[in-house]
Formats: C-alpha cells, structure tokens, sequence
C-alpha cells in the first residue's frame, strides 16, 4: 500500500490527543450505560474534528456516531469504552493496589485503550478522505456496555449498521494477530417458578414447591448436557430460592441460566430444549413457569475478505520500536505481578508457545499469518452481531506482558503503560491503512459483501428480541 506514510504521520498528529483520551477514560473507569463523560470525550473530540456525530442511538444515552466524508465505501470502527466492577487498580503497578478514590471500577479489559484505537483509525482515514473527496466515508460508532449490555447485538438487530460496507473492531490482548476464529454465540435467560406457599410440617399438601421445580429443573439440565454437542456450555446460578425458612413451603424461584455454543443457531436449540425441561418441571411439580430472555450475543464470522486486507495492512505497517526502559518495565511487570505456581505456569506457557527468548522481552511483536483452523474462542462478544450484518475483521495488539488473563487487576494496571499507548496506536494504523484499501478498491467491498451472504444465507435473526430494548438501568 502506498499511504502508510500518510497514516502514520496523520495519527502521529493526533496521538496526544488520542492518549489523553485514552488515559481520562481509564481514570473516568464506568460501568456499561453509565459512560456519560466518556461519550462526551469522544463526542467534544470528534466534533472538534468536523466529524457530524450524532448521540443516544436506539435509546442508549452513551451511544453514538460520528461521520466524515461522503461517498462509498463506508467503513466503519467499533469502538468500546465500558469499565468493569471491582477492578480499580493504579497503573504501572505490578502489585494489587486499587487506584486512590471511591470508584471501585478499572479498566480490566483495555477498552479505554480499544476505543481511542478505533479513534486513531477514523482520524487516519479522515486524513485520506480529506485529500480524497468523495472516495468514501469513515463512520465512528461509539458502541457502550459491550460487557453487560451488549449495545452492539442492539444496534446491528435495529440496523444502525445497515449503512457500512466493511467494518473493523480490534481488542487489546497479551498477543497480536488479526482473528482466524470465531467466538461463542450465547443467551441468558430467567425462568422464573410461582408455587403455593404452606406449612412445611402442618399441610405440605396444600403447599406446590417452587423451588422443588427449580431444582427439577437443574436435575433435568444436567442430564440434558450428555445429549448436546460438547462445546456447548450451560452455567445456572439461583437467584431466589423462595426465603430462608425451611419450614415453608417455598412459593418462589429464579434461576439465571447462560447458553453458549459455537453457532448462534445452536444455542437456539439448546434452549428450546431447555426451556422444555422447566417446563416438565413445572408439570412435576404444580407449579407455573416462566421465562424471561435477558440477553443474547450472535457468533464472531471473521470475514476472509477484510481480514486478508488487515492482515496485508499488519505486515505493513508492523511492530513499533520500544526503548530499553519499556523493555525493562515489561520484564519487571511479568516476573512482579505474579508469583508462586501462577508465575511458574505463565514462564512455562511463554516457553511453550513463543520459545524461551521471549522471556527477555514478554510482548508478543510478532506478525504471523492469520490462523484459521483455531477453535471458537471461549468467550462472547457483542461485535459477533456486527459480523453478522457487516463483513467484518477483528485484530488483535499485545498491549499486556505475555500471560495477562482479561478481566484482571493485571490488565487492567497496564492500560496507561507505554507500551498500550504504542500498541493502540498501532491498531488504528492498521485498521486505517486496511480502510483506505477497500476505499481504493471497491470491488474487494463487494467481495467481502458476496462471502458474508454465503456465510450467512442472507439472514441475521438476533437473539434478543425486538420487543426487548436495553437494559439501561440494570
């Protein structure tokens, strides 16, 4: 490609400015539909841009879409930039020491680090389209709530994606390399069992035991599991047991269930199965079941098209350069934030999986090829909705030592490091320079449009419902 200079001199430009962003969002740290002064970050920068943003898509206050450009394609970058609970932690430290004040949250997941990437990458394709006119449109979409209240499987399900033509999203992780995988599909439903309440010892007769239907129906679930494909995952945890007092006949349950397997068309029927035990359970039992679908994530369908065009934009713009004092820092953060077995079982798999001089420097800088036969990832996420609406690629970028588990204080306390910063910059040229090439070549658009419908057969039906909206204040 011959714009990588370009790329890499109009984020250079910005990157303050996309740092900044990036480091006020993991001290802001908030929680999914509550990232009121996040949004308005993203929107005061964008505005300042001359990007036309609109906010609270489909009813979410801390959505939002910002536009550049006119013309085809429209390419699209997903960005997200929720926190999670019970993660505050202060940066650059590699023992457990949440960050001074009361916000208990922290950036376990690196999306302040992934949001400001997909910000590089819309400034970098602006920077095409400025001196492009009329070559295509660059579109923004900040997507909140993706770790609990999936405001992307809304937005695709409500065809706020219907007007991109290729898109992208990338995660920061502890390794590098554009997605050959899928993730899990999943739903999370409440069944929900109204009994009879009487006295446990006097009339046990009168009383229909909502929780004897309850745990009938975990019963039922478990022998369930010989009997549907092994990678598929049922979780259940009880959340009303009907009161503390044995003595009482229990007049209530609820029982949250998660279903996952590989292919949204699964989980479907897995829970039609599953839904048919409570219902058996109910008939044992006397009782009155129902259930209430809370939530629901459609596979990942990495799409060959954009993601050979990514992964072609990888090996061109490459690896950053990093000093003798960052190399420092990621070896003393390995061997620091771990210890005992833990550290043994994270040196070993370094070993394992990327030879032993890695242990010298404990960031994954390689650019391999894309892997294809890897297994479904196994957890969720809401840009397999996306995938499902849009050809779509997922990249990866090592912003964490090797062995970072997501979800952790570990992570979480290397989300204003310098390598993340080096990192999250290099996503958004990759993902700009993957951009520009689809604007340059139209037709590879319409081949990555051609292999999703062959995926897909033309058809996306969301696992939550449109009757269901989001779940703002949950």
């Amino acid at each position: 490609m011959q714009y990588k200079q370009m790329i890499e001199q109009a984020i250079q430009e910005k990157a303050s400015a996309v740092l900044d962003l990036s480091d006020q969002v993991f001290d802001f740290a908030e929680l999914g539909f509550q990232e009121f002064k996040t949004a308005q970050l993203y929107v005061d920068l964008l505005k300042e841009e001359g990007f036309q943003v609109e906010t609270g898509l489909d009813a979410m206050p801390t959505a939002f879409k910002a536009t550049y450009g006119s013309g085809k394609p429209v390419i699209g970058y997903l960005a997200e930039y929720d926190a999670l609970p019970d993660l505050s932690q202060q940066a650059d430290c590699a023992e457990r020491r949440p960050a001074c004040g009361d916000n208990p949250n922290g950036h376990g997941c690196g999306h302040n680090l992934l949001g400001a990437g997909c910000l590089a990458a819309a400034l970098g394709l602006k920077r095409y389209l400025e001196q492009n006119p009329g070559k295509g449109t660059v579109v923004l979409f900040g997507c909140p709530s993706e770790e609990k209240g999936n405001s992307k499987a809304y937005l695709a399900r409500d065809g706020f994606f219907d007007c991109l033509d290729i898109a992208f999203s990338w995660h920061p992780f502890d390794n590098c390399g554009v997605a050959g995988f899928s993730s899990l599909a999943n739903v999370s439903v409440f069944f929900r069992f109204k009994g009879v309440t009487a006295h446990a010892a006097a009339a046990p007769h009168l009383g229909r035991s909502a929780l004897d239907a309850a745990e009938l129906m975990s019963v039922g679930v478990n022998y369930l599991r010989e009997h549907i494909i092994p990678e598929a995952r049922v979780h259940y945890a009880y959340r009303d047991v009907g009161g503390i007092a044995p003595n009482v006949v229990q007049g209530s349950s609820c029982v949250h269930y998660f279903i996952r397997a590989p292919k949204s068309s699964q989980v479907q029927e897995i829970l039609a199965r599953v839904i048919a035990v409570a219902e058996g359970a109910a008939k044992m039992t006397g009782t009155e079941m129902s259930y209430e679908l809370y939530a629901g994530l459609s596979d990942l369908i990495p799409n060959h098209v954009v993601s050979d065009v990514t992964q072609a934009a990888l090996e061109e713009v490459g690896m950053p350069e990093f000093s003798q004092e960052e190399v420092d820092f990621a070896r003393n953060f390995f061997y620091s934030c771990d210890n005992g077995e833990a550290l043994e079982r994270k040196i070993a798999m370094v070993k394992a999986r990327y030879g032993e001089d890695a242990l010298n420097f404990p960031v994954d800088c390689a650019v391999r090829p894309i892997n294809w036969n890897m297994p479904a990832m196994p957890g969720s996420t809401d840009v397999g909705d996306a995938s499902y609406v849009v050809p779509l690629a997922f990249l990866s970028m090592s912003t964490a030592v090797m062995g970072t588990a997501a979800h952790t204080w570990q992570m979480t306390a290397q989300g204003k490091s310098a390598i993340a910063h080096k990192m999250t910059l290099q996503a958004g040229k990759v993902l700009a320079l993957a951009g520009i090439r689809f604007c340059q070549e139209p037709q590879l658009v319409e081949q990555a449009k051609a292999e999703l419908i062959r995926t897909t057969g033309g058809s996306y039906i969301c696992p939550v419902p449109k009757e269901i909206g989001p779940r703002i204040h949950d």
